[in-house]
């Protein structure tokens, strides 16, 4: 991609991923240079092992790359201590996973609101309340997690990673454990945070229904990015998938 680097709201730069030793090696990702851009919503799709979910963990500074660079803004994330690192992803990111992650013995409200208690930051009440209304939890934000389903759990998760303003969120399979329904008001939500909000987000997905949400699509294979896809659809991204298949 050549986005320039004023324009990325994070980027990789000759990623490089290597796990185990000898005959055991294993090149998760062989290279990739590939920028997120401002204001945008990217998905990353590939087969099982593809590498994709290696690279949004290692430019999210969730894992750290064997050599190459990974970028959020104009930071080398590659270069900042375990600290300073725990910081950055608390300050200026937003994570999204298949397995919601709230803690138990929070409600849904404080849940919401763990990455602005941790940093000592008071919520926006405005955007807090326009999040919530959103993703219709409205009555339930004094549940806990046990007292709500699934799809009220993702949201919950949602409404975490948005509330504070990250820079970019990255959203890992975010509705591979809802229902076609739930997961479609996901999206929807995501979709309507970059258009209306100039959210950044990056998503990895096997779903490609999911996919077509998205501005554009990167399609990874042996680590390494092989295609792309502008204004994805349905359709386009299933016969793309296909292709990895033969």
């Amino acid at each position: 991609m050549s986005q320039a680097v004023s324009t990325a709201a994070a980027r990789a730069v000759d990623a490089r991923k290597t796990y185990g030793e000898g005959d055991a090696v294993v090149h998760a990702l062989a290279g990739v240079t590939v920028s997120f851009p401002v204001g945008r919503f990217t998905a990353i799709m590939g087969p099982s092992g593809s590498g994709k979910s290696t690279l949004m963990q290692c430019v999210a500074g969730l894992d750290r790359l064997t050599s190459g660079s990974a970028f959020i803004g104009d930071t080398d994330i590659s270069t900042l201590s375990k600290t300073d690192l725990a910081l950055l992803r608390r300050d200026r990111l937003g994570f999204i996973f298949q397995q919601y992650n709230l803690i138990p013995s929070l409600n849904a409200r404080e849940n919401a609101l763990l990455p602005l208690t941790l940093a000592g930051r008071e919520p926006e009440q405005a955007w807090f309340d326009e999040i919530i209304a959103t993703v219709g939890l409205g009555e339930r934000l004094k549940n806990l997690p046990s007292q709500l389903s699934g799809g009220q759990q993702q949201r919950v998760a949602v409404a975490r990673a948005l509330v504070p303003r990250p820079d970019i969120v990255f959203a890992d399979e975010p509705t591979g454990a809802l229902d076609s329904r739930s997961g479609a008001e996901i999206l929807t939500f995501m979709r309507r945070a970059v258009d209306d909000s100039g959210q950044t987000i990056v998503m990895v997905t096997h779903d490609p229904h999911a996919a077509s949400y998205a501005d554009n699509v990167l399609f990874l294979a042996d680590g390494q990015i092989v295609d792309e896809m502008p204004e994805p659809t349905t359709d386009r991204v299933l016969d793309r998938m296909k292709r990895f298949e033969v």
